[in-house]
């Protein structure tokens, strides 16, 4: 049977409409029309709504592209690059594999050391030697906050070199995160400027302005007392000379207005007590910023608990120092003083336990419990949960500690224009070993 060539093409047509009539139907069968649930359910495979992060990745790592990328990946970079020095020593500080765990040991990695240097600070501190560690501390901080925690919040921590990891584009999750980390820099903001009306605009800055300030309004105050003095003794050495009186009457006039002004040193301004009180109380709180810091760090994952202990660390030095000459500008005892910072070092340790509970009763994203929430289970139906909001909350608070705390303070300069800019070029020197600290371990991480 023979067809004519006009026959031939509309069979084919017809055949064509045929088979993609078919293919139609067989798709809308197999893939289903209901709900996300209902697609889980025919397919054999589970919900992407009711899959966490972790789980969808591990689904994708299934795929013969991700693993063909992923033995790529393997293959370019075989070896190790971790640094064995510092996975030695952060191995050795932080044993355990739970993050509680660590999150504890780092705060009193953080706030036991620098309260015992205390006791190895003079009371009369140089305001160079505290300028050039709070620059060190700013490097740290600022490294801390753009090498690791902004990388780890919109970006997530890539923990296994040997597989591809395929980023989930969220851009309502991203938004909160950005939220929170806003939320974070105003919380500082408010109790900086809250402190600021307490003391009548003094402002507490985070005790680095009060170690070089405070050493510096104490010579101030020494200076301004000694040429009282030579005032007083020039003027009864002109008045014995008038008088004719004899010496052992002027030694006693010495002596009696040297006892004057020893009883005026030790009684200290009502105002300037009230504001080593403030201090203390603000120090507290903003100890427990750092250990949320500490709890939140380290359930994002280990290397950026363990970094961020360290730019803390850097960070307490100074703070501890320059709240030290603050209390004894007070009229606290050297004693008196290290006890106080102290009972404001348990404020580090109330911060940590507040954030452990968060991430453990708020879900946290990287939680080792395998009670993660779906793709749209969480906040504002995004993936997150509360606990994942901290990490964010203390990258905010370490940008406005690391420039609108301590910023300042590097820029205030002297007369002496070659001095000046001989301490300017050590302050970067100070911040760039700082940063390159946070930067190197990044690198080799």
């Amino acid at each position: 049977m023979t067809f004519l060539p006009s026959r031939r093409i509309r069979a084919a047509a017809i055949l064509g409409i045929v088979t993609f009539a078919l293919a139609a139907w067989a798709g809308s069968t197999g893939t289903g029309t209901g709900t996300g649930t209902d697609t889980g359910t025919k397919t054999g495979l589970p919900s992407l709504e009711n899959l966490s992060l972790s789980q969808l990745d591990d689904e994708l790592q299934k795929c013969t592209i991700v693993s063909h990328l992923s033995r790529a990946k393997a293959a370019q970079h075989p070896a190790d690059g971790s640094s064995p020095l510092t996975a030695r020593v952060f191995t050795w500080l932080f044993p355990s594999s739970h993050p509680a765990v660590n999150a504890l040991l780092a705060t009193l990695y953080i706030s036991g050391p620098p309260n015992f240097l205390l006791a190895l600070c003079p009371t009369n501190i140089d305001p160079a030697s505290l300028s050039v560690m709070v620059a060190f501390a700013v490097g740290g901080l600022l490294g801390d906050t753009l090498f690791h925690l902004l990388p780890e919040i919109f970006l997530g921590e890539d923990g296994d070199p040997d597989r591809v990891r395929l980023v989930l584009v969220e851009p309502n999750r991203n938004l909160l995160l950005g939220v929170a980390v806003l939320v974070g820099f105003l919380v500082f903001v408010g109790m900086d400027k809250g402190l600021r009306i307490v003391t009548g605009g003094a402002g507490h800055e985070h005790g680095h302005g009060h170690g070089a300030g405070g050493a510096e309004e104490l010579r101030g105050e020494e200076g301004g007392k000694s040429s009282a003095l030579e005032e007083k003794d020039e003027k009864h050495g002109t008045r014995s000379r008038k008088g004719k009186k004899d010496e052992g009457t002027i030694q006693k006039a010495g002596e009696e207005e040297e006892e004057a002004v020893v009883v005026v040193e030790k009684e200290v301004n009502p105002s300037v007590k009230l504001g080593g009180l403030l201090n203390m109380i603000a120090d507290f709180t903003h100890n427990i910023t750092d250990g949320l810091a500490m709890s939140a760090s380290f359930y994002a994952s280990p290397t950026i608990g363990a970094t961020t202990t360290v730019a803390v660390f850097f960070h307490e030095i100074p703070h501890e120092v320059g709240d030290f000459a603050l209390l004894v500008q007070s009229g606290f005892s050297k004693r008196q003083a290290m006890g106080a910072q102290f009972v404001t070092a348990l404020g580090a340790l109330l911060g940590t336990l507040i954030g452990i509970a968060v991430q453990e009763l708020g879900g946290g994203g990287a939680s080792t419990d395998g009670a993660e929430i779906g793709m749209r289970a969480g906040i504002w139906g995004t993936s997150l949960s509360w606990g994942d909001m901290l990490l964010p909350f203390t990258a905010g608070t370490f940008l406005y500690v690391g420039t609108v705390a301590v910023i300042p303070e590097l820029l205030e300069t002297g007369p002496n224009k070659t001095a000046e800019l001989r301490k300017t070029l050590v302050q970067f020197a100070a911040i760039l070993a700082g940063a390159g600290i946070m930067l190197y371990i990044s690198w080799h991480d």
